[in-house]
């Protein structure tokens, strides 16, 4: 059974999901783009019903609570802090984390960054930013996938093409969430502000800018063959920046939207993830 819960920071009050124990072991998942903790259903039924503690927040600009309006307000040192904050707030020391897309991108740099926080890392669909800037650089099939990148950065015009023909763009890309959870995410961003809000996070920083080491991290990286953001030069050079433990999966045929299109395979490989790592 998933429930709901407020989480109160400095930056405002975030909007949660939650499934299990309250005194079971903590996991907190981090949504994508364009989407919202409702992406991680599956895997949080999943953790619950394992007795882990699974913990979804909208993250800053999806929660209505925590909506400024100034894009410097959605850089990464900032996105990493409200992290740490939500952990502090559940009273978690040591927690598990899960990201995908953008969540994976800020999970990186919690990683690199907080590493004593972390027992494990999972990594969904993007890979360690350094691997990933490197092929922003020089992989021409990396710059190809990546072209929308100049769109979403555009102030007004990309509110306008998402939206256009009655969200015709955000429709195709969210397709895998099917018709009910389209229809929840399709509504929370058509509200005031949400979905330049949610676009302010490609505006603030660049994956080129983000700094990230090596990450120490028990770490699982998973990564669908048919990704249409994201190549097999950044993806298969993720391994070089983990130090720790590493996984790498490929699920052949998956595309982007993995947490949605395979929902099973991914819970399997997460919870099999964190019962490598107890620590």
């Amino acid at each position: 059974m998933t429930g709901s819960l407020r989480l109160t920071t400095d930056a405002g009050t975030f909007d949660a999901l939650s499934a299990g124990p309250a005194d079971g072991r903590g996991v907190l998942l981090l949504h994508g783009f364009p989407q919202g903790a409702v992406e991680w259903e599956h895997q949080l039924a999943a953790l619950g019903a394992a007795g882990y503690h699974a913990v979804a927040p909208d993250q800053r600009g999806y929660s209505p609570g925590v909506r400024p309006d100034e894009v410097d307000a959605y850089r990464m040192d900032t996105l990493v802090a409200d992290v740490v904050a939500l952990a502090g707030q559940l009273g978690w020391d040591r927690f598990d984390l899960v990201g995908h897309d953008w969540g994976a991108a800020i999970g990186w740099a919690v990683a690199d960054r907080h590493p004593e926080l972390l027992r494990t890392f999972t990594a969904v669909s993007v890979p360690h930013p350094r691997p990933f800037a490197d092929a922003l650089a020089t992989d021409v099939d990396q710059q190809r996938r990546s072209a929308y990148l100049a769109m979403f950065r555009q102030p007004g015009q990309a509110e306008g093409m998402l939206l256009a023909e009655d969200a015709a763009f955000l429709r195709r890309m969210l397709g895998a969430a099917g018709p009910v959870k389209l229809a929840t995410y399709l509504d929370r961003l058509t509200a005031p502000g949400a979905l330049t809000a949610a676009l302010n996070w490609y505006r603030a920083t660049r994956p080129e800018d983000v700094e990230a080491g090596p990450v120490e991290v028990p770490t699982l990286y998973v990564w669908g063959s048919d990704d249409i953001g994201v190549g097999p030069v950044a993806a298969h050079g993720t391994g070089a920046w983990v130090k720790g433990p590493y996984e790498f999966l490929t699920f052949d045929g998956v595309s982007h939207w993995v947490p949605e299109e395979v929902p099973d395979r991914l819970s399997a490989a997460l919870l099999a993830h964190l019962a490598r790592h107890p620590g």
